[in-house]
């Protein structure tokens, strides 16, 4: 049979013609897939706003050559409190565009990735601060580095092997760990790290996506955006391509 259901999330729009567009989702059984949404222009499309960027939706698709064609959409969330809100709406765009960029076809961890970006974007939608929100994408970003292969390193000196405690460390975004003091004097890392930032992260990326830990409970505005973008200079080395969210993201904050 050439139709198949799946659940995506749709994460970028193409204009295929007057009223056709091609829509890239991430979805929970084959990763990455491309479908036309016939006829979702028009005024009175059955598709609608079904096709919106950041929609979790249940769908019917018929499996084409090049191109599957969406037939069916039944919408599991709009995230509608995203909607409402510039950096909600620019923090779910970013980490969309790193499952865009880091997701593939037949993806064998689809499901997991599926599952993280869904309950990223639930917690960014119903997020009541600043803080909470950079806590959910921190989350995000470093399960979904670590689910793609490229995994930080927060344990052990990549450079002598020693497992580093409670002592300041530096943070290698080229090489994905850490390098105790004694060593960066040669390795020259770049960014000091302070131990309980560290902790922070190990917190992130150990326990489960709902989880509040104390660190979570502790974290303040001025943390979470070092963070932040310590893992989005890291993922955006890691990336064979550009990021276009960054620049919005830079200029907002």
């Amino acid at each position: 049979m050439n139709n198949f259901v799946t659940d995506a999330i749709n994460l970028k729009a193409y204009n295929l013609s007057e009223a056709d567009k091609i829509i890239v989702m991430y979805s929970k059984d084959k990763g990455l897939i491309r479908g036309v949404a016939k006829g979702v222009k028009k005024p009175k499309s059955k598709l609608g706003a079904r096709m919106d960027l950041l929609v979790a939706n249940k769908l019917m698709l018929y499996k084409g050559k090049n191109l599957d064609r969406i037939c069916q959409a039944e919408a599991l969330n709009t995230f509608q409190k995203t909607r409402q809100n510039m950096d909600k709406i620019f923090y779910s765009m970013y980490i969309s565009e790193v499952v865009s960029n880091f997701g593939v076809e037949d993806d064998p961890c689809s499901k997991e990735i599926y599952d993280l970006l869904y309950k990223a974007l639930e917690k960014i939608s119903n997020s009541e601060d600043i803080i909470e929100l950079l806590i959910a994408v921190i989350k995000f970003q470093i399960k979904m580095m670590q689910i793609s292969g490229f995994g930080i390193e927060l344990d052990t000196c990549l450079s002598c092997g020693k497992r580093i405690e409670n002592e300041n460390m530096y943070f290698s975004s080229v090489n994905g760990g850490i390098v105790c003091e004694q060593c960066n004097a040669s390795y020259k890392a770049g960014s000091l790290m302070h131990y309980k930032l560290r902790d922070f992260l190990n917190a992130c990326l150990q326990f489960d996506f709902d989880y509040k830990s104390e660190y979570d409970l502790k974290a303040n505005e001025k943390v979470c955006s070092v963070c932040f973008e310590l893992l989005k200079e890291y993922i955006n080395l890691h990336s064979s391509k550009r990021f276009n969210s960054s620049a919005i993201l830079q200029e907002i904050r």
